[in-house]
């Protein structure tokens, strides 16, 4: 017997992502709190905790932003948690909700991630700076875009690719976005636009980055015996994992994410999955830059090291036909990139897939046990939940 409760998600909701929103962070957390309630005709007063996601300060430009955001996530005259591991948010958010429902101390609990990078000028890019060391990195002025292009030339390079094994990642999630409500740069691609997109920093072209973008998801959780009241058709929570690397990314072999296998290791075996290759049908994995999905999809122990380019080729990650669809939902590349919203966007993406219920996402053959992924902070967090249904 497990030494704490099953936890399920019985509701979900997200906006739409979009560029430059007319409503305040405030009205875009409200917004997908109040659909993911009615989702599952449960009313705010059912809530008996609130656990808000939300990246760094910076990124909204409004200090103390998790008190900012709580009366409008649900939070207020409950207990309320704000948590942030940068772009890894949207899935620590609801295992956090998980935690306080397994452990017992509550019977709901809703977990709402938010964004609005807009907001804020100069671009939050500009707060990426004084995170790095003062000394040995600082004085390079490193930025983000810079650093995934060392990331993915060392990928490229220990495994052979070539920017071509790279570039259907974009292809494929923006065209998959085509079907999703929320998307905001869902436009029909090509493997030629994608690679006479400008080049930001080489390899990197500007089709295989993930849009800023801003929005809101979340996802209502329950305990065993009120999930059963809620709805006929809970979605377990089977496993949550999370991992801090060293901030130190000169110090880390960047062709394999090992922070990634050490959390979704944590979420195997909580989920008692043996063999992952076979027993999980649908990945979301992190997605805001096209290499980075397979980067992601070699972590999650669902391909070997370098082979996840030759498994995208073969058609394993299509969402139709192929054996385990990747981004069924379009992904961060084709839905947006609201940080710590988007990875909430994902978990809200298994939960439709594996109720049946994702439209013209859906992926045929009755899914039973599906994973999500967020990376984030300085390339060295990882998030995993994994779900499944009986």
């Amino acid at each position: 017997m497990k030494p704490y409760r099953k936890v399920a998600i019985v509701g979900a909701g997200i906006t739409k992502f979009i560029h430059k929103a007319k409503e305040t962070p405030k009205e875009l957390a409200w917004a997908a709190a109040k659909m993911t309630l009615e989702s599952c005709n449960m009313k705010l007063s059912d809530v008996d905790a609130v656990v808000h996601g939300t990246a760094p300060d910076a990124f909204d430009g409004v200090h103390m932003k998790g008190e900012y955001l709580a009366e409008a996530s649900g939070g207020w005259n409950k207990p309320y948690l704000r948590c942030y591991v940068g772009g890894g948010t949207g899935v620590f958010a609801p295992a956090q909700a998980w935690l306080h429902i397994a452990s017992g101390a509550f019977d709901t609990c809703l977990a709402v991630c938010e964004e609005k990078m807009s907001n804020c000028q100069p671009h939050p890019q500009g707060a990426f700076l004084t995170i790095f060391d003062n000394f040995l990195e600082r004085p390079l002025k490193p930025n983000l875009l810079w650093i995934f292009s060392l990331e993915m030339n060392r990928y490229m390079s220990t495994y052979g690719l070539k920017i071509e094994d790279i570039a259907p990642v974009s292809v494929k999630n923006k065209n998959n976005a085509l079907d999703h409500p929320s998307a905001q740069a869902a436009e029909p691609v090509t493997l030629q636009d994608v690679l006479n997109s400008e080049i930001m920093a080489w390899p990197v072209h500007r089709l295989m980055v993930s849009p800023t973008s801003d929005g809101a998801a979340a996802v209502l959780l329950a305990s065993e015996e009120k999930a059963r009241q809620i709805t006929d058709k809970p979605v377990w929570i089977e496993g949550v994992g999370w991992n801090l690397d060293t901030a130190y990314w000169t110090n880390r072999d960047l062709c394999y994410p090992q922070y990634v296998e050490k959390a979704v290791r944590m979420a195997y075996e909580m989920a008692d999955i043996k063999e992952p290759k076979k027993e999980i049908h649908i990945a979301e994995p992190y997605d805001p830059f096209a290499y980075k999905e397979l980067h992601h999809m070699e972590g999650l122990l669902l391909c070997d090291k370098g082979k996840a380019p030759e498994d995208l080729a073969l058609g394993r990650f299509d969402r139709q036909k192929g054996s385990l669809p990747a981004c069924p939902s379009g992904g961060l590349l084709g839905v947006g990139n609201p940080i710590a919203a988007a990875g909430m966007m994902k978990v809200c993406e298994l939960f439709w897939q594996l109720r049946g219920e994702a439209g013209k996402r859906q992926v045929p053959g009755q899914p039973k046990k599906a994973v999500a992924q967020a990376w984030g902070d300085l390339m060295q967090v990882g998030t995993v939940l994994v779900c499944g249904v009986n």
